[in-house]
């Protein structure tokens, strides 16, 4: 491989997923309900052909064998979540053994192998038990949850030195709260909001927790999925429609994280419609003194934006989007099996973003991937022939190393995901992984790509 774009020594090469979407074995050694669970047995329609989580693609079983193959692709890092229920059955009270057992041996095989695991404490998963008390919309779920990340401190801080307190915190008050997607599907923003916030507080008293005990020597973050807003046009209506959903969507989240403070824009938007969340004093101090020390990015596309051109319906609920349209840029380029437009570039004007607004933090692209209905189409002697996939991650790459040439502080590459994992109501429905799964046998087969990132790993480029 002749290599044109030379990533910086010690770039972090690998791969995402998450406890609920690739473990399995959902009602087994000990393990709690969640709200997947509970949703699934509740309105299995609402899942892509009827599927659940209860078996997913049986990491918890060929654990081993899928740590030797991401060896065997040039890993260097792995991010994967522990499951709160799981760990501790019900949220809060006694710890699993079963599950310190599997989770130990996930780290201890990883390590094994020179891939550094990066574990991530919460991925949309609440226990059911904690979900009928109101999740995070109630403030004694956020202390519950501040005891669940110290217990996982404790137990695996001695190898784990990359922790991260939340993934994609924004998705569950979206889906949950807003837009009708994850369960409680509950549509109130002032809930939202709540949820919102008490998240926040939540990450910056795990973050607290972690740096006050002994002999942890790590790093502890959070990941955002970070979607550039993009004005129709510099008019100064779009322009502004641009700058509200950034404050909805991004800084929400991005700013108490690594600033320690709300965007007083949003406050005081949420302020004018009587939306703030119920706050008490001492939690902004906590969020201010406790901010990240590492920013993992999710980006898949961005979000493009135009002035509202009717005035929202005062009887409607409260949504985001009273500020804003959405915008489709003609011309765009689009992946037409998920509906997102592929804009490579946003993953550079994020990094600059970090890099000029918020200190550069040091970050990592924490989850970039196509996902593709109906693969078996490019099957060919065998193999999934994913070109398309390896042209979006060379884009994608492309623009990345461009922003670490021009000092942004970026520091590897994790792809969503290794194998082809249960995603949500979508299930299977589009397949993201380096090795294809089959979802009767579980057998697991490497794509192009998968050959492809090897390649690049081996190199520290392409």
């Amino acid at each position: 491989m002749t290599v044109q774009y030379q990533f910086p020594d010690n770039f972090w090469w690998g791969s995402a997923t998450s406890a609920t979407q690739i473990e399995g074995a959902a009602f087994e050694e000990g393990k709690g309900m969640n709200i997947w669970d509970y949703w699934y047995e509740t309105e299995p329609d609402r899942f892509f052909d009827g599927i659940g989580p209860e078996t997913t693609s049986d990491f918890y079983r060929q654990y081993k064998e899928d740590i030797q193959r991401m060896k065997d692709i040039g890993h260097n890092s792995f991010r994967f979540s522990i499951s709160w229920s799981r760990l501790i059955p019900g949220g809060r009270g006694e710890v699993n053994a079963q599950a310190v057992d599997f989770y130990n041996r996930v780290i201890n095989e990883l390590l094994k192998h020179d891939i550094e695991p990066f574990v991530n404490l919460y991925h949309f998963d609440m226990p059911k038990e904690l979900q009928d008390i109101g999740g995070f919309e109630n403030r004694q779920v956020v202390l519950w949850y501040e005891a669940y990340a110290s217990v996982c401190f404790e137990l695996f801080g001695d190898r784990v030195k990359k922790w991260f307190t939340f993934n994609e915190p924004i998705v569950p008050v979206e889906g949950g709260y807003l837009y009708d997607f994850h369960y409680p599907n509950i549509v109130d923003a002032k809930k939202a909001f709540q949820v919102a916030y008490h998240t926040m507080l939540a990450s910056a008293l795990a973050i607290r927790a972690y740096r006050r005990l002994d002999g942890q020597d790590g790093q502890i973050g959070i990941i955002l999925n970070l979607t550039p807003s993009y004005p129709r046009s510099q008019h100064p209506a779009d322009v502004k429609a641009a700058h509200t959903a950034d404050l909805f969507f991004n800084r929400s989240f991005l700013d108490p994280a690594v600033l320690g403070e709300f965007p007083q824009d949003l406050v005081e938007i949420l302020r004018e419609h009587d939306h703030l969340p119920v706050v008490e004093q001492e939690d902004l101090t906590v969020i201010k003194e406790n901010t990240v020390d590492l920013l993992g990015v999710n980006y898949y596309q961005p979000r493009r934006v135009k002035a509202k051109e009717h005035t929202p319906n005062p009887d409607s609920p409260f949504m985001p989007e009273w500020f804003f349209d959405p915008y489709e840029m003609p011309g765009r380029k689009m992946n037409p099996y998920r509906g997102w437009e592929i804009y490579e570039k946003g993953i550079y004007d994020i990094m600059i973003n970090l890099r000029d607004n918020y200190g550069n933090i040091d970050s990592f692209i924490s989850e970039n991937g196509m996902g593709v209905q109906d693969e078996e189409r490019f099957l060919k002697d065998g193999r999934i022939e994913d070109d398309y996939r390896i042209d979006f991650i060379k884009g994608h790459l492309t623009w990345l190393h461009r922003a670490i040439e021009e000092g942004c502080h970026a520091k590897g590459y994790h792809l969503w995901t290794f194998m082809d994992n249960w995603s949500w109501m979508n299930a299977y429905k589009n397949r993201y992984g380096f090795y294809s799964v089959n979802l009767h046998t579980k057998e697991r087969t490497p794509k192009k790509s998968a050959y492809w990132m090897k390649e690049v790993a081996k190199h520290n480029g392409f």
